[in-house]
């Protein structure tokens, strides 16, 4: 392409591929300062003018704001390397908390999708049989509560949320509620529970709970939690059957809860239980 001195307004667009409002902007603030023709005060843009359009772009490509640019493009000749190497230091600083930011995001969202793919497998196969399964061991966040028989205040916390404030961090995957006596979560009775549930960066050891790295009796319980008892009920005859020891605790993971849908028939829980067999140490 043959390259004139001057350019109007309108050449400038279409060279440039930058919209003309863009542009008027951008003489406003004196990014791409144009020229007035002495004898008609007509707007045009120079040579010089059309080279500053890439610069401008691969900078706004790499997410500085014309502000940002004006400053370390007019810095003065003594400082210019300083003043662009504080610009590019800042960005770096944004670009990094913005990334860690679109991670935590991204952990929460694909953990949500995956309980939402469990629990539609579970509901359209039916899965409710007892089974023994080794669960793998993790880290979690952990906060001691009363429970008083009320599951739905329990899995929309708002202690254990204020809980996961005060250590800043983030909240990710399923709750889980470790029952401290199975008994008295089959009776209905209240008693002492850990809630538990992933974190997007690892707590403090203090704050953290180490569950799993053990064989546990799993049984999905699908539907309304009131009648969950019966899914208890149903891991015992199993155990008893089977020749399996049941631990005094129990564990409630929710899959998909009061947190996904207020249709109750699309809830599920997976209870689990620790167990060993008749004759082995408990796990």
């Amino acid at each position: 392409m043959k390259y004139k001195e001057r350019y109007f307004i309108g050449d400038m667009s279409k060279i440039c591929n930058i919209s003309k409002k863009a542009l008027r902007y951008y003489d406003q603030i004196n990014l791409i300062p144009s020229q007035r023709h002495d004898y008609n005060n007509y707007r045009y843009y120079t040579r010089e003018s059309l080279l500053s359009v890439p610069v401008i772009k691969y900078y706004k490509q790499m997410g500085f704001t014309l502000e940002e640019m004006k400053e370390f493009i007019e810095g003065s000749a003594q400082h210019v390397f300083k003043s662009i190497q504080h610009s590019f230091r800042t960005k770096i600083r944004e670009l990094e908390d913005e990334q860690e930011k679109i991670r935590r995001r991204h952990v929460s969202v694909k953990d949500w999708y995956e309980l939402v793919r469990e629990a539609e497998m579970v509901i359209d196969n039916n899965i409710n049989e007892v089974s023994i399964k080794y669960i793998e061991s993790s880290d979690l966040l952990f906060q001691n509560q009363k429970f008083e028989n009320d599951l739905q205040w329990s899995i929309i916390n708002l202690e254990f949320t204020q809980h996961v404030e005060d250590v800043n961090n983030e909240i990710t995957g399923p709750v889980i509620i470790n029952f401290s006596s199975r008994k008295n979560r089959i009776e209905g009775e209240d008693q002492d529970i850990t809630m538990l549930q992933k974190t997007v960066v690892p707590c403090s050891e203090e704050n953290t709970y180490e569950f799993g790295g053990s064989m546990m009796l799993s049984c999905y319980h699908l539907g309304a939690h009131e009648d969950i008892h019966k899914t208890y009920m149903k891991m015992e005859r199993w155990a008893a059957n089977n020749g399996y020891i049941l631990g005094e605790d129990s564990f409630e993971r929710f899959v998909t809860d009061y947190w996904t849908t207020s249709n109750s028939d699309k809830f599920v829980t997976e209870v689990l239980i620790k167990c060993s067999r008749h004759g082995d140490q408990e796990t």
